[in-house]
């Protein structure tokens, strides 16, 4: 992605020359990337003239939309433009956002070469649907793509599931992994939720999306609050929280940024209109370092992939099934077929002392307690000194690439 024009350069200092400040508060990871000082807000006419000025008003960009429908659909990004339907709002909030992305051409470099990954099952999700493609960008402003973010309410994943919501969409959470970071079925909840949401609020997209980041009872509530004031109740009226105010313009922003790139001087890198990733039985769990090295897969990229794994092993009771490189989707499953279920998953032989207990054994090498029943089919705690427990360990080696110390015993951080 290069660096912008003149034009937009001139823009963004003359914004915040006026005070036209970033609004901080960003969900999750853009908290802290997306912060700005605090200024004196410019008012809508100024940064409307000086957009006018800077931009020209009315110019036609350098490629018109008619052109670009007609180059081919190899490009991810020219097939969701044709399903971009959210309103188009000139607002100051958005275009102190607008502003904000197209002079930081380097955090959206990043945040879209984390996305390559997942977008295109996203887009293809949401056209299946007949939602508007503007939502596969959601996840730059909850995450910035990254499926391990995780905010201090505690939210997680690309779409940024606090706990309970992710339960009520049916995303498990337990000590093997975390559904909310799971790609397939975070999307399909996250959709499930804005599908619920637009329904909720009379087919407005912007309300929707105001509550999926505020919650549904504090979007009616600041509707019933205009509502007995006489004043509008379209989301640009509302009277919500600071981070709220500034998520909505945030999305538009980012949507009218891809829609435009031209007109902004910015060039985003050509995603692949194709499947970058392919669903494989595993028929059994396995230890991901392991399959990652057999298939010559990196290990971070299978990580990547498959996030919601919290042990580097899939969970013991299924289902068992993996994302993968497409391209690596025959060879990975070559692999499976010659490696024994029993070379699957590494692990260890302990030898009962006396004074071992089940428990501590557990805790020692840090498995839960269940599994280390099932493998060796103890009922109960009864073990005795001399007796052989094979403990089952998952892939540790990634020290290097994730230092950060884990948040509860045995999780390996993304």
């Amino acid at each position: 992605m290069r660096r912008l024009g003149s034009a937009v350069s001139t823009l963004v200092s003359s914004l915040l020359l006026a005070g036209c400040g970033h609004l901080s508060g960003g969900f999750g990871l853009l908290g802290r990337d997306l912060a700005g000082p605090a200024q004196r807000p410019a008012t809508e006419s100024d940064a409307q003239q000086r957009l006018e000025a800077d931009l020209g008003a009315g110019a036609a960009p350098d490629a018109s939309a008619a052109e670009r429908d007609a180059e081919d659909d190899s490009d991810l990004f020219e097939r969701m433009r044709r399903g971009f339907s959210l309103p188009q709002v000139d607002d100051i909030r958005v275009r102190r956002e607008l502003a904000w992305y197209a002079a930081h051409s380097a955090y959206l470099e990043r945040t879209f070469d984390r996305g390559r990954r997942y977008l295109h099952h996203i887009v293809e999700t949401l056209e299946e649907r007949n939602m508007p493609l503007e939502l596969a960008l959601l996840p730059v402003v909850e995450s910035a793509f990254d499926p391990f973010a995780r905010s201090p309410s505690l939210a997680s994943g690309l779409w940024q599931f606090i706990p309970s919501t992710g339960r009520r969409y049916g995303l498990d959470q337990d000590w093997w992994q975390d559904e909310r970071r799971d790609v397939l079925a975070a999307t399909r909840a996250a959709l499930d939720h804005l599908a619920e949401l637009h329904e909720a609020f009379d087919g407005d997209w912007l309300l929707a999306l105001a509550a999926y980041n505020a919650g549904e009872g504090s979007v009616r509530r600041a509707i019933e609050k205009n509502e007995r004031r006489g004043l509008p109740t379209d989301f640009f009226h509302l009277d919500l929280r600071r981070e709220t105010r500034a998520y909505v313009p945030k999305l538009l922003a980012i949507a009218e940024l891809v829609a435009e790139p031209d007109l902004f001087g910015v060039e985003f890198p050509a995603i692949p209109n194709e499947p970058y990733f392919a669903l494989v039985d595993t028929g059994d769990q396995v230890d991901l370092g392991l399959i990652a090295d057999l298939a010559e897969i990196p290990r971070d990229e299978l990580r990547a992939l498959n996030p919601e794994f919290k042990r580097w092993a899939t969970a013991p009771y299924g289902p068992h099934q993996l994302l993968v490189p497409a391209p690596a989707k025959e060879r990975f499953e070559q692999v499976l077929s010659t490696l024994p279920p029993a070379k699957r998953l590494r692990f260890v032989r302990h030898v009962v002392r006396r004074g071992d207990t089940l428990a501590g054994i557990a805790r020692q090498y840090r498995v839960p307690l269940e599994a280390l029943r099932s493998v060796n089919r103890v009922r109960g705690s009864l073990i005795h000194p001399g007796q052989d427990l094979l403990v089952p360990l998952a892939y540790t080696a990634t020290t290097a690439a994730h230092p950060a110390p884990p948040r509860a015993a045995g999780e390996i951080q993304g």
